[in-house]
């Protein structure tokens, strides 16, 4: 058995998963290390140290969070059907897990700088799929403002995906509805504002 051993780094993270969403983002290595029936250090010697176990985890976990958000966002359909459906899978992807998504990016993204540095790598990644579909659709020939609200854009997403985990008797239905009546009627505004400067020139 070694730190190479794929099959066994597989049942670590598997037993990181389960204490995790157990105790919550507090979750301790030494609890984590008792689930799998080693010691904390052979936990490490696995991973390299606490920040390689973290930075696993945030892998494992923020690959399928992309991979359902941008499924959604690059399919078929009316933009409004896209949109709804990327933000409605966003947020069920998180409420499915909001232990681990709170350890990920709250408790390891604190603590450790390359964990953080992955997670905002995660969101500019995201952002720069977003913006590409928004030139597409807006046909602009200036890319800035496409990138400038695609940030903003998963930022707010990210951050009310973060009160309603806080707030879990407001429907899913009704945040999804709410963003997306912001998202679509407040960039048209922005978008008719900026071409309308342009030929008051």
């Amino acid at each position: 058995m070694t730190a190479r051993d794929p099959d066994r780094r597989r049942a670590l993270l598997e037993a990181a998963d389960q204490v995790i969403r157990r105790e919550g983002p507090g979750a301790s290595m030494a609890a984590i290390a008792a689930e799998a029936g080693i010691s904390k250090p052979i936990l490490y010697r696995h991973f390299g140290d606490k920040s390689g176990l973290y930075q696993a985890l945030a892998e494992r976990h923020t690959r399928r969070l992309i991979e359902a958000v941008q499924a959604e966002f690059t399919g078929t359909g009316s933009i409004r059907d896209r949109t709804r459906s990327t933000i409605d899978s966003y947020l069920t992807q998180i409420f499915q897990n909001p232990q681990l998504y709170r350890f990920l990016m709250h408790r390891a993204s604190a603590e450790d700088a390359a964990t953080h540095s992955a997670m905002s790598t995660m969101i500019r990644g995201l952002s720069q799929e977003l913006a590409k579909v928004m030139m597409a659709e807006a046909e602009l020939a200036d890319p800035t403002p496409a990138h400038v609200w695609a940030h903003a854009v998963i930022g707010m997403v990210q951050t009310s995906g973060d009160w309603w985990l806080d707030h879990p008797e407001v429907p899913r239905e009704a945040v999804v509805d709410s963003l997306a009546d912001l998202i679509l009627d407040g960039l048209p505004a922005a978008s008719a504002n900026m071409v309308g400067s342009l030929f008051s020139d």
